[in-house]
């Protein structure tokens, strides 16, 4: 079993940074990539950003060049740097972690950008 936290969402103003943490737990040794995925209101939940374990990096058109994603695996923790945040980047952000066996998910955490 994996069990992963996220913190460090908040409101934030358009044109404003976040760092998003995601620390891992548990059968750690057993996951292979990470990512971010955004669930905002209303929509369906949709891919923002993964990593796999050696570092190598993938971004939706949406977030490329704004967003990046980072992993401790000494921490085994993941990172989302989210910078230029506009208000459409308004959502829950979870965390997922994805193991042979299964894909384990975070409990979300919420980040609104407003004025």
């Amino acid at each position: 079993q994996v069990q992963l936290v996220e913190s460090g969402g908040g409101v934030v103003q358009p044109g404003g940074s976040l760092r998003l943490s995601c620390a891992a737990s548990g059968s750690i040794f057993s996951i292979n990539d990470m990512a971010w995925y955004r669930q905002a209101p209303g929509k369906q939940r949709e891919y923002v950003a993964a990593i796999t374990r050696g570092g190598t990096t993938n971004y939706s058109g949406s977030v490329k060049g704004r967003f990046t994603i980072s992993r401790d695996n000494a921490e085994n923790t993941v990172y989302l740097r989210m910078n230029s945040l506009k208000p459409e980047d308004t959502a829950v952000y979870y965390c997922t972690a994805y193991t042979s066996a299964r894909v384990y998910w975070g409990q979300g955490t919420r980040v609104s950008v407003s004025s």
